[in-house]
């Protein structure tokens, strides 16, 4: 089996041959997903010993949970954070400036409006607002990360894009709805 030259114990960056970084290059990160995903995967090793293929199977697991935190960036931050020591305290820590909170129940309130009254293009322009309104954060996510190393502040704006992620998905799902 030829696993031995891997550490299954790496965080996930080192074990994608990839930088510690927010900003990552999707391509590569494919591209070396694929090629030790090929590597581990179970099927590779049918013909080895029972404990060589659980191995396998674990580490086809862990492959598969690195690329999955890795290709999504609000998971790669959190878990970015994590690694410098920044513990994003989602569970625990809901504390939000006021004004983003109360624009967020407002933002809610009118998707819902929006949804009861089937209003599919309300419904387009909210999501689209927030889309931009996200992506410009990601962008100060990557600079706060990478760039100015300052974890305290990223951490604050991932709990906010957890907050927007969610309302995004509430759109997406009034979206369904209303085009069923």
């Amino acid at each position: 089996m030829d696993l031995p030259a891997l550490n299954i114990t790496a965080d996930f960056f080192s074990l994608l041959n990839l930088p510690q970084r927010q900003a990552l290059d999707s391509v590569q990160l494919e591209t070396n997903f694929r090629e030790l995903q090929a590597r581990v995967h179970p099927d590779r090793h049918v013909r080895a010993s029972d404990a060589d293929q659980r191995l396998a199977m674990q580490w086809a697991s862990r492959v598969n949970e690195a690329f999955q935190t890795l290709r999504e960036p609000l998971r790669r931050a959190n878990y970015l954070l994590e690694l410098k020591g920044h513990d994003s305290g989602l569970e625990s820590n809901t504390a939000m400036p006021v004004e983003f909170l109360m624009a967020q129940m407002e933002l809610r309130e009118s998707v819902a409006d929006a949804r009861e009254s089937g209003n599919e293009a309300a419904l387009d322009i909210f999501r689209d607002e927030i889309a931009v309104e996200m992506k410009f954060e990601y962008a100060q996510l990557e600079a706060l990360i990478d760039e100015q190393a300052d974890f305290p502040s990223a951490t604050n704006l991932v709990r906010q894009l957890m907050f927007q992620q969610k309302l995004l998905s509430e759109i997406d799902d009034a979206l369904a709805a209303v085009v069923d």
